[in-house]
């Protein structure tokens, strides 16, 4: 049976990091929002599927994903629960909460990553509130890409397995989201990630060797990979990348 993937039909956002994950898996699965109305699909069946009143376990918000019976939001939780199955982290339980936490990480840097053009309040246009987003987006260029990266690169480093994943020494969730990362961060800072990335080459050669994944790059070259744009986390409005 094909995984239900349920997020917004026109943005990466963070259903992106759960899209990589199958998309490399080779896993089946429906991105139910972007299916047809005729097939039972689209957007109003993911908002059906989300406020089902018998529902026990409501998702708060997309991303969610069913499998079966099982429901679960959150996009480190929905990971959590496919890494096993997909053979995309570790068996031991060491290995899955590494992984886990390293998600969590990267789940922290996306909310940071959205607040710098929305760092007021979400209901409100970027251009109702962008001079406090170019206050914001200059601290997250100039600190928070920095920490992240860093970070990150003293995860490689610390890898006994070797530098070419951050867990063990095969492809894992956590590696295909730390691509996702800086695949968006390029696209939202461009001049601040190459700075950031030039301190970082562990990070950036990860970044690369995902990109050469043969399941992920016939899915990056392929129509199911939305591009970016400005409606999604990673925006680039040139004014915020210094």
């Amino acid at each position: 049976m094909a995984y239900q993937l349920h997020y917004w039909p026109d943005i990466q956002g963070r259903g992106e990091f759960v899209r990589l994950a199958l998309e490399a898996a080779g896993a089946p699965y429906v991105d139910v929002a972007r299916g047809s109305k005729d097939q039972g699909q689209g957007v109003a069946a993911m908002v059906r599927a989300m406020q089902e009143p018998a529902q026990q376990h409501p998702p708060f918000a997309p991303p969610f994903l069913i499998d079966g019976k099982v429901v679960i939001g959150q996009t480190a939780a929905i990971l959590l629960y496919l890494g096993p199955r997909l053979g995309l982290v570790g068996k031991s339980e060491a290995k899955q909460l590494w992984t886990h936490q390293l998600q969590l990480t990267l789940a922290d840097a996306v909310a940071e990553v959205h607040d710098t053009h929305h760092p007021l309040a979400t209901h409100l246009h970027y251009e109702d509130q962008t001079a406090a987003a170019i206050t914001r987006a200059k601290a997250f260029r100039e600190q928070r890409i920095p920490k992240f990266f860093a970070w990150f690169e003293s995860v490689l480093t610390r890898n006994p397995a070797g530098a070419g994943h951050l867990v063990g020494a095969r492809l894992s969730y956590a590696d295909l989201s730390l691509f996702q990362l800086v695949e968006g961060l390029g696209y939202a800072f461009p001049k601040a990630s190459r700075r950031a990335l030039r301190r970082a080459p562990l990070v950036a050669r990860l970044h690369a060797g995902v990109a050469q994944h043969r399941r992920v790059a016939a899915y990056l070259a392929s129509p199911r990979r939305i591009a970016f744009n400005e409606d999604g986390i990673f925006r680039r409005y040139p004014e915020l990348d210094g």
